[in-house]
């Protein structure tokens, strides 16, 4: 990871498409997006807001439900599931639960995750919600908590349904949610295989095999939906996550996947700007007992930039723009200004700078000294 002398240069993050000077691949595929986990950064995509089915990729939603009931105490790993016929009966990709051997939680999230089990998702939404339709009214609600802006559920499983869509950048949303939200339970998306009811059934995910820095995410198909796969590669010095949607076959899909991973990391450098706690700017405060107060970043600002860029400096102009004016009384931790950084002359991206210290309230002299102040300016 290299590092890179900026200029000094706002409030909320959001990410624009970045452009390497290397083209991205071709791909044999609907829809694709190639994101960086960390940054948020738009790598390169195709349709990435047309509307298609995500098959067994809505497991990742399905899963992402039952991380949260976990860690929130309603559901427990030995907790035992009783199989319905609904969920016996499944059709497609099966873990093959039986209506008289009794299941634990912890057994259907790996018949699920690793197996891709119909069965698996229909037990596990059932004893969340009390039915599948139900908790397919969970997962929209959670969509539209995490921004899913593009994305509605039908069930738990992705089998097809005209109503049930969603999008390439809707679910490299969801990874990243996935991945951020629930670390350690994202593991099991890199488990290879998983035996159950004496039938041992392989990940479907065959890139687990061709890169051990791959570690997920979920392969879906559907006749109507093609062969769909999200894969995420940590390199060490940075996550990118791939979602590639319609392609021809289970081959394909792999092929693209990591033509388009690969692409990302020759391509872009991880490039880290500023470390977490530098301070980068001292902003007047108003009212405040001190006069000032230091903007950073939360954490470590590390993006994708493209090749060679890193050592000329000359490309990059970099801005700070303020919140004005900044009142005390400000927290550790507040967002007060953003970094705005230019690349060639066009945007690039734009990200929070917060409070590094507290500041409190003035004495009453202080707070009407600034409040004279403030009425004059």
């Amino acid at each position: 990871m290299r590092f890179l002398p900026l200029l000094l240069a706002l409030l909320s993050l959001f990410s624009v498409t970045a452009h390497a000077d290397e083209p991205p691949p071709a791909l044999a595929a609907r829809a694709w997006i190639l994101i960086d986990h960390t940054s948020g950064q738009v790598l390169a995509a195709q349709n990435p807001d047309q509307k298609v089915e995500p098959a067994s990729l809505t497991k990742m939603m399905t899963s992402y439900l039952v991380y949260a009931a976990l860690k929130d105490g309603k559901l427990k790993r030995d907790q035992v599931v009783p199989v319905s016929e609904k969920a016996w009966k499944a059709l497609g990709s099966r873990m093959f639960i039986d209506l008289k051997i009794p299941v634990t939680v912890d057994e259907l999230l790996r018949g699920m995750v690793i197996q891709s089990g119909n069965d698996a998702s229909i037990a596990l939404a059932e004893t969340i919600a009390g039915s599948e339709e139900a908790f397919a009214n969970l997962m929209n609600a959670e969509a539209r908590r995490l921004g899913l802006t593009n994305t509605h559920f039908v069930n738990a499983t992705g089998l097809p349904d005209p109503a049930h869509m969603t999008t390439a950048e809707d679910l490299a949303r969801l990874t990243t949610a996935l991945i951020r939200d629930f670390p350690e339970d994202y593991k099991l998306y890199a488990v290879k295989d998983y035996t159950y009811n004496k039938i041992k059934q392989p990940n479907r995910n065959r890139l687990l095999w061709v890169d051990a820095t791959i570690d997920g995410v979920k392969t879906g198909h559907t006749e109507t939906a093609g062969f769909c796969l999200v894969a995420s590669q940590n390199d060490g010095a940075r996550r990118l996550t791939a979602v590639v949607l319609g392609t021809a076959s289970d081959n394909a899909r792999v092929q693209e996947t990591l033509s388009l991973l690969h692409y990302g990391f020759r391509a872009y450098d991880a490039v880290k700007l500023y470390d977490k706690g530098q301070t980068l700017t001292q902003l007047k405060i108003y009212k405040g007992a001190q006069a000032t107060v230091a903007a950073g970043f939360a954490e470590n600002l590390v993006l994708s930039l493209p090749k060679g860029v890193a050592g000329n400096s000359a490309r990059f102009k970099v801005d700070i723009v303020s919140r004005q004016p900044l009142l005390a009384p400000v927290r550790q931790g507040d967002a007060i200004a953003t970094l705005r950084l230019m690349l060639d002359g066009k945007p690039y991206g734009e990200y929070p700078l917060v409070a590094l210290a507290e500041v409190p309230v003035a004495g009453i002299f202080g707070r009407a000294w600034d409040s004279l102040r403030l009425w004059f300016k």
